[in-house]
């Protein structure tokens, strides 16, 4: 375990943190994709998976800004997280409810980003790394976008369909 002393320590710790969970559901969206039966929801997560790779290699840049590699521990939030939605994937469950069900476990997923890139971009602020906190920021604004982009799919198809409307 890593003794953190420092704001610096706890964002490189974070950004590691991060970084493996973005590797994790770099896995796992083609796994939702395929699973999907609205074409809405399969576009959504192709849409989150582009934007995902280039997430990560933003967080490969940051690294390279701040002279380090990330560190090699796993995210075990994220894999818990995932896990839970690939137990909901073996379900046997009606097409319009299996899609809700990945929409929840999809916005489980974007809540915990969310959380851990509006720490980040914080301190990085905090810390005076105005660069860093603004490419933060924008995955920020996506990660939301996102959460917000499977609220609509939800409530304006796929939760009604799941109702029998």
């Amino acid at each position: 375990m890593t003794t953190l002393k420092t704001l610096d320590d706890l964002l490189y710790e974070h950004l590691s943190d991060l970084y493996d969970a973005e590797n994790q559901i770099l896995d796992a969206l083609p796994l939702m994709e395929k699973k999907a039966t609205a074409p809405v929801l399969r576009a959504a997560f192709e849409k989150h998976l582009e934007e995902t790779k280039v997430q990560r290699a933003t967080l490969d840049d940051i690294f390279a800004d701040l002279g380090r590699k990330p560190a090699t521990h796993r995210c075990k939030a994220m894999e818990g997280i995932l896990r839970e939605g690939q137990d909901f994937m073996k379900e046997k469950a009606e097409a319009e409810v299996m899609d809700a069900g990945l929409i929840a476990a999809a916005q489980r997923v974007e809540h915990y980003e969310i959380a851990g890139y509006g720490c980040v971009r914080t301190w990085a602020k905090q810390l005076g790394m105005t660069s860093i906190a603004e490419r933060l920021q924008k995955i920020l604004d996506q990660e939301g976008a996102t959460d917000q982009s499977l609220t609509q799919i939800a409530e304006k198809t796929i939760n009604r369909k799941a109702v029998g409307e």
